[in-house]
């Protein structure tokens, strides 16, 4: 008599037609044999491979089929209470039959979901792990852990979340590490192959600049293997911009490229940035340098490393950023640039700016501020990358200033982290904000994990007026919370062109000196102008508390004895603000210090942008 069919619900999964997808996992691994070392969880691996497992998350579920739930690369755990509807009302060999043919389907369902291990715990359930279990994960390769009955699920989920977040921690100090040595490695004498040597030491492998025809231009670490010497002139030459099959390979899909039998590839139109390649052992990526200079062979940065080692790729891509700036436009004309050594030079012998601009190749120039996004510091590599990107290796960070203090107190009420918060004040608003100067024929856009102020392009002598506007458009963007705010060129005359310059400068020292001993004031009052009187976006773009905007303009309005809800009063506020401003660009460009204002005999303040 045939065994009974058991409820739909306890028949045996099928496996899959096909292997589902499966979301890359994002966490880093964790190695099985990690866990069964504690001694506090008491694990036990009964069945599957015990070498080379490694686990990126846990899951507990008790359905029957936890496939539609399995991300891949999970320890799946399960008390088998599902196991019981497989022999609810039979008995005997039928009920063993049934159990077998329940869990072979259900083995071989997890493993082509992708779980990387099954965990099965002892009590309250089953005593014992069935034998049946033991020889299905056998057949299948799925390690099979048994949890003893004084062990909770969830300490063996704390287990794995633990062992994950110290594996994080290990791999984002050895990037950091990384980093720090590929930057300094970069200022060094040869720094192309000053990179080279730095990155093979830290991705535990070989690196190489190779052009498109496999010329060797510098490498480092181990010698490779023919076949992969051979696979990576495949990829310099995709990512250089040729055409190549391997052995059957396929022609570029969306991606930029598709690997072949026997790893193949192929460059879609222009060719893509990278490209990888897998082989026994060895994983290649290949970037192409984007900062090489015209007329110079295009070089690709190959890596060979460990497939099992995420924080390669990361590290690696760093490289290649540095490696574009470093055989970009301005290597090639050398570490000492005729140019732009005359023109440092002569500024440091006293010649003006203007006289100077020529020397520096471009007659247009733009300049740039940025913020790390979020308020955090850049590191040497993002500065990098950030120059790369804008196309110019005049980066620099910006400096911190230290204004004078108000003579009029705060008062008590104002926690003193907000006065310590403001711009220049604080020591490390110089690591994380930045200034370029980039020639004005190269496009500007906006740039991940970076806010910017952009100006107009001007010439040499206007670069102070246009180095302020930058700093407006700063302001503006992070106040707006935009990632590019640009300052618009000035397409026509404004109503200051209207009066005498001389007359408009007394007229807003005048109006504007019972801010004199008050830089703090003269910057708020200038903000919030800027920004329509707005409480919340002159405190974001300033760095401080929006009651310490209130305070400040509310002393202002005092000291001036105004009113500044005013419109009419606003705008005549605001023309001598900007009358102050151009005073200082024309002081500058004309190569002369600005004498003391006692000197000058015009008592005032003057406009400083943050």
């Amino acid at each position: 008599m045939p065994p009974p069919v058991p409820p739909p619900s306890a028949r045996a999964p099928q496996p899959p037609s096909g292997p589902p997808s499966t979301t890359a996992p994002s966490t880093p691994p964790v190695p099985l044999a990690a866990l069964l070392a504690r001694a506090d969880l008491g694990l036990r691996q009964l069945a599957g491979p015990r070498e080379g497992v490694t686990l990126h998350w846990v899951h507990t579920s008790e359905m029957a089929d936890p496939v539609p739930y399995l991300l891949g690369g999970e320890l799946l755990l399960t008390a088998g209470v599902h196991l019981a509807e497989v022999t609810a009302g039979v008995a005997g060999e039928d009920a063993d039959a049934a159990l077998a043919s329940y869990l072979d389907g259900y083995a071989a369902r997890t493993v082509a979901a992708g779980a990387a291990a099954l965990g099965f715990g002892i009590a309250p359930v089953h005593e014992a792990v069935p034998p049946a279990l033991v020889a299905a994960c056998d057949r299948h390769g799925l390690p099979l852990v048994e949890v003893p009955a004084g062990t909770p699920f969830t300490a063996v989920e704390s287990a794995v979340w633990q062992a994950v977040t110290e594996a994080r921690h290990r791999e984002l100090t050895r990037i950091g590490e990384a980093q720090r040595a590929l930057a300094a490695a970069a200022a060094r004498p040869d720094p192309a192959r000053a990179v080279l040597r730095a990155l093979a030491r830290h991705v535990h492998g070989w690196t190489a600049l190779l052009g498109p025809d496999g010329t060797e231009h510098g490498s480092a670490g181990a010698r490779p293997t023919d076949r992969v010497r051979t696979a990576a002139e495949r990829l310099a030459q995709v990512v250089g911009g040729g055409e190549v099959a391997g052995h059957g390979g396929k022609e570029a899909g969306p991606g930029g490229r598709e690997a072949g039998p026997g790893g193949g590839v192929r460059a879609a139109a222009g060719g893509p940035s990278s490209a990888t390649d897998a082989l026994p052992g060895t994983q290649l990526s290949a970037y192409a340098l984007t900062g090489r200079a015209a007329g110079r062979e295009p070089c690709a940065l190959v890596v060979a490393a460990d497939p099992d080692d995420p924080p390669a790729h990361t590290i690696a891509g760093v490289a290649a950023v540095l490696l574009s700036l470093i055989t970009g436009p301005a290597a090639a004309r050398g570490a000492a640039d005729n140019g732009h050594s005359a023109a440092l030079a002569h500024l440091l012998l006293g010649a003006r700016p203007a006289d100077v601009g020529p020397l520096l190749g471009a007659p247009l120039w733009t300049v740039v501020h940025a913020e790390r996004r979020g308020g955090a510091t850049a590191p040497e590599a993002d500065a990098a990358a950030l120059a790369a990107a804008l196309g110019t290796a005049l980066v620099a960070p910006e400096p911190a200033r230290e204004p004078a203090s108000e003579p009029v107190r705060e008062r008590a009420s104002e926690p003193v982290r907000e006065r310590a918060s403001e711009p220049g004040r604080d020591p490390a608003s110089s690591a994380r904000r930045l200034r370029a100067l980039v020639p004005a024929d190269r496009e500007i856009g906006a740039q991940p994990g970076w806010t910017l102020g952009v100006s107009a392009p001007v010439p040499v002598e206007e670069l102070p007026a246009a180095d302020r506007h930058a700093a407006t458009a700063l302001r503006r963007a992070l106040a707006h919370r935009s990632a590019l705010v640009r300052r618009p060129s000035p397409d026509r005359p404004g109503l200051a062109a209207l009066v005498d310059p001389d007359d408009a400068h007394r007229h807003a020292h005048t109006l504007l000196a019972p801010l004199a001993a008050s830089p703090a004031l003269v910057t708020t009052l200038h903000t919030w102008l800027l920004l329509h009187g707005s409480w919340d976006r002159t405190a974001t773009a300033l760095g401080i508390h929006r009651n310490t905007v209130r305070q400040r303009i509310a002393r202002t309005a005092t000291l001036l004895d105004t009113d500044l809800d005013d419109t009419d009063v606003r705008m005549e506020l605001w023309f001598a603000l900007r009358c102050l401003d151009r005073a200082g660009t024309e002081e500058s460009s004309a190569g002369r210090p600005k004498p003391p204002e006692a000197a000058r005999g015009r008592p005032g303040p003057s406009v400083t942008a943050l």
